[in-house]
Order: structure tokens, then C-alpha cells, then sequence
């Protein structure tokens, strides 16, 4: 070919690329990414310290999502500030869907019940999926001379100010469903956060505080081993999971505070990775394998699209948000 044809030619092409509509050039991008992602190990931050009920639903999906994916995918535990550093730092992490978020809603809470976020919420982090929902538990210890939730309310309201309940941390699930409970009792007992699940629970099982409001799943084996004592579900209703236990809604009517579990992105993930992960987490969430964990531990396997869960979180914020601002809630 003559040198001034290839030109010709060549000088036609880009004529041709640049009057192409934009969304031609981005489907070609978005199928090449849809081809390579993931090509490396996927970090999934969990703003909990080891051994708390995330760490229980979040190891046994990952294996699922690993199959999936056919790449690994690892768990980095990130506590304090009641989830907001973990949190901080998938919402300021590259988003190439290499760095993703397993939280509770403690991140719907959090964004009335903490003044000064470092990340905005609703435009740093995007939804990737709903993976589970299911109770938390009000227990004691082995010791303790609770037996009821009404003996809970009943010694509160006779000595104000003196029985104590742990939770995993500031603005956290756990620590809300305690606040609810304050609140529609009536009662005031005093909340002592801990920097994540497993440093409560210890303390609770010592005797070192009189109650803890802790997830289905993190409870479990203590609770199936007689070193905590199970009051009451944060359910409106019993489940199967602990049968024996009543709900406490049996004792204080209208009272519900269940727990929900996701996985988030940073914001401006693209969408086809968005995707990809949450087709991921669908396949492994039907796993024989994982339905069985969770139901084991209270749990009920809930996946959404991110739509869904858009809609979801925005119910949530504005659901905690009266709770917060009717409780008077604050955290340090």
C-alpha cells in the first residue's frame, strides 16, 4: 500500500472513532473489564475485630464467592470508632472492586449517629448486595440472676444507672438494638462499647458487665456452651435457631432490632464489576454449605440486587435516624 493510502486510511479511522457514540467506546471498555475482573486477591475489609458474628457470615460467604470469582479473596479486620475506620477506608480505597466493605447496618445507623463522618455515606460508598439478616440476642452471663427480660427492666427501673450492657462498639447494630430497648422501657442502663465483638463477650462471660447485645451468629457457641444465658430476640417474633427463647417483644410490645449484613464498594465502582461481585455472592449464598451456617446461627440468607439494596439502606438511615433523635443517642 502506498504510504499516502495508509494515511488515508488511517486519517479516516480516527475520523470514524471520534463521530463513534460514546457508549459503543464504553461497552467495549466494560467488556474487557468484565473479562479480567478479578485478576488478583480481593481485600475485604471487616470494621470488626476477629470472632464477632461478621467474622462468622463473612468467612463462610467468602468461600462460596471464591469459587465464583476463582480468585481470593481475604478478610482485614479494621475495628474502632464503631465501624467508621474500616469503613473510612473503603470509601477512600481505589474503586477497581479490589477493596470491598462487609458490614452490618451499623453504617445505616451511623450516618445520623456520628456528627463528623470522615466519608459521606451516600456518595463515597455504593451498594453492592444484602447477604443475610437475621437477630441480635440480649444475654447475660452464667452467673448472673437474670432469667427474664421483665428481670432486667424490673432491677433497672429499681436501681437507674447501675446495671451495665456491653456492645461490639459506638454506633454499631448491637448498640442501637440496646438504645431501642432504653428507650421503650423506659430504663436506664449504661452502655460500655468495646473496640469489637470478641473483647465484649470475654468481659460478659467474666462478669466484668451485667448484659450484652450481640449478634445471632456471634453468640452462638457461647451461648449453646452455658457461658451466656440467652433473655430474648431482637425478632418480633421466636425463631427456630433459639426456640426457647422469647422474643422480647413478648415482654415489651413493638420492640424489633434485627441485624443486617452487606457488602459495599468505594463509589464510582464500575458497574459491570458491581456486577460480577454480586453475582458472586448469589452463587455462594446457594451453597448447601452457607444456608446451613446461617441457619445454625439464627441467620436467614437474604440477597438483593444493588438497587435493592440502595432502597434498603436509604429505609434504614431514616428508620435509625428517629431512633437517634427520639433517644436523645449519643456516643463519644
Amino acid at each position: 500500500m502506498h504510504p499516502l493510502d495508509f494515511s488515508k486510511t488511517r486519517r479516516q479511522f480516527l475520523r470514524m472513532s471520534s463521530m463513534a457514540p460514546a457508549g459503543a467506546a464504553l461497552f467495549a471498555l466494560g467488556a474487557r473489564a468484565d473479562d479480567s475482573f478479578p485478576s488478583r486477591t480481593i481485600r475485604v475489609v471487616v470494621p470488626f475485630t476477629p470472632g464477632g458474628g461478621t467474622d462468622v457470615v463473612g468467612r463462610a460467604l467468602l468461600i462460596g464467592m471464591q469459587n465464583a470469582l476463582g480468585q481470593a479473596l481475604i478478610i482485614d479486620n479494621k475495628p474502632g470508632a464503631g465501624t467508621v475506620i474500616g469503613t473510612d477506608i473503603v470509601a477512600k480505597a481505589p474503586a477497581n472492586g479490589y477493596t470491598l466493605l462487609l458490614t452490618t447496618s451499623a453504617i445505616a445507623i451511623n450516618d445520623s449517629l456520628v456528627k463528623k463522618l470522615p466519608y459521606d455515606t451516600d456518595k463515597d460508598i455504593t451498594e453492592v448486595a444484602l447477604i443475610c439478616s437475621g437477630p441480635n440476642l440480649l444475654v447475660t452471663h452464667q452467673n448472673s440472676r437474670f432469667k427474664s427480660v421483665a428481670d432486667v427492666i424490673a432491677a433497672a427501673k429499681a436501681t437507674p444507672g447501675k446495671l451495665t450492657y456491653a456492645s461490639s462498639g459506638n454506633g454499631s447494630a448491637v448498640h442501637l438494638a440496646g438504645e431501642l430497648f432504653k428507650t421503650m422501657a423506659k430504663v436506664d442502663i449504661i452502655h460500655v462499647p468495646y473496640r469489637g465483638a470478641g473483647p465484649a463477650y470475654n468481659d460478659l462471660v467474666g462478669g466484668q458487665v451485667d448484659l450484652l447485645f450481640g449478634t445471632a451468629g456471634g453468640v452462638a457457641k457461647l451461648a449453646a456452651s452455658g457461658k451466656m444465658r440467652p433473655l430474648g430476640v431482637t425478632s418480633e417474633k421466636r425463631i427456630a435457631a433459639y426456640k426457647d427463647v422469647p422474643a422480647i417483644a413478648e415482654t415489651l410490645p413493638g420492640y424489633h432490632a434485627d441485624v443486617w449484613y452487606a457488602v459495599f464498594a468505594p463509589a464510582g465502582t464500575p458497574q459491570d464489576v458491581i456486577a460480577r461481585l454480586n453475582a458472586a455472592i448469589r452463587s455462594a449464598a446457594e451453597t448447601p454449605a452457607y444456608k446451613e451456617r446461617l441457619a445454625h446461627e439464627g441467620l436467614t440468607v437474604a440477597v438483593n440486587t444493588p438497587a435493592q439494596m440502595t432502597q434498603l439502606m436509604r429505609a434504614e438511615e431514616t428508620r435509625w435516624k428517629k431512633v437517634v433523635v427520639e433517644g436523645n443517642v449519643t456516643i463519644d
